[in-house]
């Protein structure tokens, strides 16, 4: 991270915090967050919580009820894909998630390109985890409404994650008359064009901007650790988050 200049960031890993337990970064600004994952009519909505607990708290509740939900999801993968001739074991997704903290499908797609039974990981998705393949399993988490009050009532900052993934945008409208306060406008997938119409939403709602790699899966982003954005656009939400 020093190396890409990197001097404010946050680990906003998939229903987790444990990060959090090995930083050590003198110097540097930390913002604890987290990536909540949602559903909403079918769809997987992400909800970013910044300036969190990292303790116990009503958040941490509802986290563990979405890594709950993972494990049994894992379950279900696992079993389509024996059906259909791939013989993939639980613990061997088990074995590249760390520990099993906070299952989901970029681990079962690791396991399947570890064991050579498929080419890499975007095969995996194409090919067995993407909805009807045999390895596809859907999400029941908690709603993206759930996700805000309970980030809030924590003390944190809720922000919608890469709207520019959104199946269906006019969600976006009815979670900022419902407590978001921020918008992950600079992302790493997004166009100019998307940026901008981001920017204006932003702008309308009255939310602040953020920034974010999606590091933490290797699809989205592919240039490093970090992103580059001019301080002014983001200014108010590390005034409101520092």
């Amino acid at each position: 991270m020093r190396a890409r200049g990197v001097s404010w960031f946050s680990i906003t890993d998939h229903d987790t915090t444990r990060a959090y337990e090995r930083v050590h970064a003198p110097g540097q600004h930390v913002i604890t967050g987290i990536e909540i994952n949602t559903t909403w009519q079918g769809s997987d909505v992400h909800i970013l919580g910044y300036r969190i607990p990292t303790g116990p708290s009503a958040l941490a509740v509802i986290i563990e009820r979405n890594r709950e939900h993972r494990r049994g999801r894992i379950d279900t993968m696992v079993a389509g894909l024996n059906r259909a001739g791939y013989p993939l074991t639980v613990e061997q997704v088990l074995a590249e998630s760390g520990g099993g903290h906070a299952l989901g499908r970029p681990h079962v797609a690791k396991a399947l390109v570890r064991s050579g039974m498929i080419r890499d990981v975007q095969s995996a998705f194409d090919q067995l985890l993407s909805r009807g393949k045999a390895g596809y399993a859907p999400s029941h988490h908690i709603t993206p409404l759930e996700a805000i009050e309970v980030v809030r009532s924590s003390g944190g900052v809720p922000v919608l994650a890469h709207p520019g993934r959104l199946k269906d945008e006019t969600i976006l409208d009815d979670l900022a008359e419902q407590g978001l306060a921020g918008l992950e406008v600079f992302y790493p997938t997004h166009s100019a064009p998307q940026t901008a119409h981001y920017r204006e939403k932003a702008s309308r709602y009255g939310l602040v901007m953020t920034a974010g790699s999606d590091f933490h899966d290797e699809r989205w982003n592919t240039r490093g650790v970090g992103v580059d954005v001019d301080e002014a656009d983001v200014r108010p939400f590390l005034d409101l988050v520092a």
